[in-house]
């Protein structure tokens, strides 16, 4: 591993009696068990477990403005943690602290069918909502694969498949409950569809990864079930020609739902995995909303494209239950991808680009992946550029971690120079932090650090995050 890794010096002492005040505040809901501690000290990143002192199941925004200013007052990290399903070691506790645990608070609180926007608090999951919406004949599409939460999809600006048409967390946030990290607590915005008032607070927590401030709750925007569904895959004799019919899809302007690339690599794993029969070779999924002739009438302009580039005849997946599992095994390919080496551990990686640069650099990308030591996939939310590249580490081998880390350099590296991201969607963490620089600049990360001064003046909301060291 690289260096956050390895900062045991960064731990900061707890002050006596701070854990005792914890525990007589919180009784059982608060725990220094080394098991309870491993499991909130690590997420889905190949970091090794950071733990934290202890672990807070919180309840309510007033427990957690309590926490807050109780850290506060002694300078304890807290770190806030919702499903752990982050990529990038967001929720390690690098400098100890208190890990506070927002899954307990899972209600949702108020649905206005009539506005189209539901509030909820943090701890509530996307599959949650959905199913507790489901008979308003709304939906929430926001869908990063993971069943995460919503606090914490709103904290990284997540994403997910239906990106390409219906937006990331970024435009579908409409107002947070925040606690701040003196322990007040702020409603950053109405639930006014827009506002010109003032600065906007809620696309500044939105994103920050829990450095600024603690979501409490959430109102997001929500949408009519289309009336009709559909799905199709389609195969194509090499990965340029699957990259390059998205891009002339989205030039059309063509108003697809999902549109998502698998490698053979990837569909073989989901095949094994999810017990699937995909034809072994690259691929788009797509799904189509709408009405039923502008459902029929997208499909035929979409096969149209996929042809001109040699893609094979749509197989459709039209049932209700045949579109789950196939889209089930499609955000199960991280689980798939693992199979492919058992026991390793796999380093996460993803970028954005503009749309017009998305064949190139998934093409170069792939051309350096293939002289690797270890295997890898390619998936990707590639409507909107975004594509995420799965490498397969042995864990006892450091060679190959380095590798991977030079390969994931370039790959970042690339993608900035086409005008792209670091990170389309998994957000900053501590794996991304040594490209802020690159991609921003750094007086705008002077700025950010301002802010996060301004913020969190002792520097205690998940501390060594998002904001690399001047």
């Amino acid at each position: 591993m690289n260096a956050p890794a390895n900062t045991p010096h960064l731990r900061r002492e707890i002050p006596a009696g701070f854990l005792d005040a914890l525990k007589s505040r919180f009784g059982d809901r608060f725990s220094t068990a080394q098991s309870v501690c491993e499991h909130h000290g690590r997420d889905e990143s190949p970091y090794p477990a950071m733990l934290p002192h202890g672990v807070v199941f919180a309840l309510s925004t007033d427990e957690v403005a309590w926490v807050a200013r109780h850290c506060h007052d002694h300078k304890v990290p807290l770190i806030p943690y919702g499903a752990g399903s982050s990529l990038e070691g967001h929720i390690l506790a690098i400098q100890g602290g208190i890990s506070l645990d927002l899954s307990g608070m899972n209600q949702v609180l108020a649905v206005h069918p009539e506005d189209f926007t539901v509030t909820v608090q943090a701890g509530v999951t996307r599959k949650q909502l959905n199913e507790e919406i489901r008979d308003t004949g709304l939906f929430f599409p926001i869908d990063p694969g993971a069943d995460a939460s919503l606090g914490g999809m709103a904290a990284t600006r997540a994403s997910g498949t239906n990106a390409v048409r219906y937006g990331t967390m970024r435009e579908n946030v409409m107002s947070l409950k925040v606690v701040t990290a003196d322990g007040r607590v702020i409603e950053t915005a109405n639930r006014a569809r827009k506002s010109s008032a003032g600065y906007d607070l809620t696309r500044i927590f939105v994103g920050s990864e829990g450095t600024l401030g603690i979501i409490t709750e959430v109102t997001v925007r929500l949408y009519p079930q289309p009336e009709a569904v559909s799905a199709a895959i389609c195969n194509f004799p090499t990965l340029d020609a699957a990259v390059q019919s998205v891009i002339e899809i989205i030039q059309m302007g063509v108003p697809i739902a999902r549109v998502e690339f698998m490698d053979t690599a990837a569909v073989k794993a989901t095949n094994a995995y999810s017990k699937l029969s995909l034809k072994e070779s690259p691929l788009l999924l797509f799904e189509f909303h709408g009405s039923p002739s502008g459902v029929k009438e997208q499909a035929e302009v979409v096969q149209d494209i996929t042809r001109g580039n040699g893609g094979m005849d749509f197989e459709w997946a039209e049932q209700p239950e045949d579109r789950s599992r196939l889209w089930t095994a499609r955000h199960n390919a991280y689980f798939a991808g693992l199979q492919l080496r058992p026991g390793c551990r796999s380093s996460t990686t993803d970028v954005c680009v503009p749309i017009s640069r998305l064949a190139e650099c998934v093409g170069e990308t792939a051309a350096e992946l293939d002289q690797a030591r270890f295997p890898y996939t390619i998936v990707g939310h590639v409507g909107d550029g975004n594509f995420h590249v799965l490498m397969l580490l042995d864990p006892d081998d450091p060679t190959e971690w380095e590798e991977s880390e030079q390969l994931n350099r370039r790959l970042v590296e690339r993608a900035i120079r086409m005008e792209g991201t670091c990170t389309g969607e998994h957000g900053v963490g501590l794996h991304k932090m040594e490209f802020m620089v690159a991609e921003h600049g750094r007086d705008a990360l002077d700025l950010m650090a301002a802010l996060k001064q301004a913020f969190d003046p002792h520097n205690i909301l998940n501390p060594g995050k998002i904001i690399p060291p001047a």
